[in-house]
């Protein structure tokens, strides 16, 4: 009787069971901070004052509104392309590297976390100000003859995103790279592949889980600023 008490303690404590427990807190957290605050307003838009979807139907039919959310999502599209666009590269290069060299590039594409965002933007600001040291440089050269209006507009706006969001991007590239089996690329080139097929038919299929995320990552974001 003993061990059948010992059997049915040790199913009914099994190593899952028993870290499920840890994740009450974050699921409490998530539920008072996220889904409270998020369920009150859908509540509100849906049932005050009375039932109905007039708030949303004058969200809709105000050109205003609309014109920001389609930029908005314009934006987060364009930024999450052009993080991707350079985060691709860059990720194949650090997953290839390898000891000292790994860490080190590790640690700049991290560098950026430890800034503050308000910081990074004022050094963006002191860069591309009217008189700032970008335009000093391209006058100083004779590359322009008038200082070149770099911030408030949709240039400023990408180049400041891209810079912010780029880690969100590379971290999970990189991870889905070095996972990735080398005996297949080997093979592919075996059976008589070019390069541009095995990147194409083997290399990217298997990185794109790191290419899904970081794509996930970046767009909601993007839609977030």
């Amino acid at each position: 009787m003993t061990d059948i008490g010992a059997s049915a303690h040790q199913r009914a404590w099994t190593p899952a069971r028993g870290y499920t427990v840890f994740l009450v807190p974050p699921v409490l957290f998530l539920a008072m901070f996220f889904l409270w605050p998020l369920a009150t307003v859908a509540y509100r838009g849906l049932f005050e004052p009375t039932f109905g979807l007039q708030h949303y139907q004058k969200i809709l039919n105000s050109s205003a509104h609309v014109n920001v959310l389609l930029y908005t999502f314009e934006v987060a599209t364009s930024v999450t392309i052009i993080c991707l666009v350079i985060s691709y590269p860059l990720a194949y290069v650090i997953s290839r590297a390898k000891g000292s060299l790994l860490y080190f590039c590790f640690a700049l594409v991290l560098v950026p976390f430890w800034t503050s965002v308000v910081i990074r933007t004022y050094a963006w600001i002191a860069l591309f100000q009217r008189r700032g040291l970008l335009n000093d440089l391209l006058i100083e050269f004779g590359v322009i003859e008038r200082p070149v209006r770099f911030m408030y507009n949709n240039l400023g706006v990408h180049i400041g995103m891209v810079q912010v969001l780029l880690p969100f991007m590379v971290l999970p590239l990189v991870s889905a790279m070095r996972g990735v089996d080398q005996t297949k690329l080997r093979a592919a080139e075996v059976l008589g592949a070019n390069p541009i097929r095995v990147f194409w038919h083997v290399y990217l299929p298997l990185s794109m889980p790191g290419v899904s995320a970081g794509i996930l990552l970046v767009f909601i974001t993007a839609v977030g600023f």
